[in-house]
């Protein structure tokens, strides 16, 4: 007979991990399924997760499926989910292993991909000297010589952000920019110098942002760059299963609506992560997929033990 699980998790992250271990541990049928593509791996390490700080991504989600096998009740597949949609009081999900599952509740945990401009050097750089999040890299980059890349009121906000890891800041905006006059005084008052020259490219060596290179084939010597990058959706699952998104931001490109219990708009499919805009933090996605585990768990008890209506109730003939 086919086995029909609690629930599938849907990404094996720091989110997708979270919420499978709350869930191992209320003893839910549940199955998780990575394709372990998490768009941190490149990081040095995670900056900010207690217990884990410093440590290389791959090594904490590594962990994470060592302590969910102590759980008989879930099962760590890797795999890609290709497609879903409900049937009934269930939810189908095919596998790009040809293999078909069914849950009674999804936890969509896919976090979503960084795609930061086109920009050589870039790739070479990314996730250490070159990173979106001060939270995550500030540290590393501490009082050195920094740039930040970016746009409009986005770039006025993170340059300024950036600006208490550094006293030393440039802000890139690659070509002329419409920052009004308030804000170019907000940002002289704070010491962030602003360069207009379009940028060519980045040079590096071992990882180590070294200098911009600007079209007209000048240098500016930096050690470290903040990158404005938008988030894009991995996967049209959440719109299969019936999940609405909402309205793109400067950071997120459709990201998937929630309540605040970590519930979409479709029942029964829940969200963490990422791909919810969030904060892109590790830390931010564990609290958010033990969270959304529980309340998986919560639902699930009203599966089991729905409430006796009495007999002669007058929401009987309702």
């Amino acid at each position: 007979m086919d086995r029909i699980w609690d629930c599938v998790v849907v990404g094996g992250g720091a989110a997708g991990l979270s919420a499978a271990l709350v869930l191992g541990r209320a003893r839910r049928r549940t199955l998780l399924i990575d394709g372990g593509a998490q768009s941190n791996l490149s990081a040095h390490g995670i900056g900010g997760l207690l217990g884990h700080d410093g440590r290389p991504p791959a090594q904490l989600y590594a962990l994470g499926r060592r302590e969910l096998s102590a759980y008989p009740s879930v099962e760590v597949r890797t795999a890609e989910v290709t497609g879903g949609e409900r049937a009934d009081e269930l939810f189908v999900l095919r596998l790009d292993d040809g293999k078909v599952e069914r849950a009674r509740k999804v936890v969509l945990a896919t976090g979503m991909e960084y795609r930061p401009p086109p920009l050589p050097g870039l790739a070479e750089l990314w996730g250490r000297s070159a990173f979106h999040c001060p939270f995550c890299h500030g540290w590393e980059v501490r009082d050195q010589p920094l740039a930040v890349l970016a746009s409009g009121e986005r770039a006025v906000h993170t340059a300024l952000l950036l600006r208490l890891w550094s006293d030393d800041v440039v802000l890139l905006t690659d070509g002329p920019t419409e920052l009004d006059l308030a804000q170019r005084e907000r940002l002289a008052a704070a010491g962030v110098t602003i360069d207009e020259r379009p940028v060519a490219e980045l040079v590096g060596a071992a990882g180590t942002l070294e200098a911009v290179v600007f079209t007209d084939d000048s240098w500016l010597p930096r050690t470290g760059i903040l990158v404005a990058t938008t988030l894009h959706q991995r996967t049209s699952l959440a719109e299969q299963l019936g999940a609405t998104t909402g309205e793109s931001t400067p950071v997120a490109h459709n990201p998937v609506h929630i309540d605040a219990f970590y519930r979409t708009s479709a029942d029964g499919v829940f969200a963490a992560g990422d791909l919810v805009a969030q904060m892109p933090q590790v830390a931010a996605a564990v609290a958010a997929g033990s969270a959304a585990a529980a309340a998986v768990v919560q639902s699930l008890v009203e599966e089991y033990f729905p409430a006796v209506v009495p007999e002669g109730s007058p929401h009987v003939n309702a």
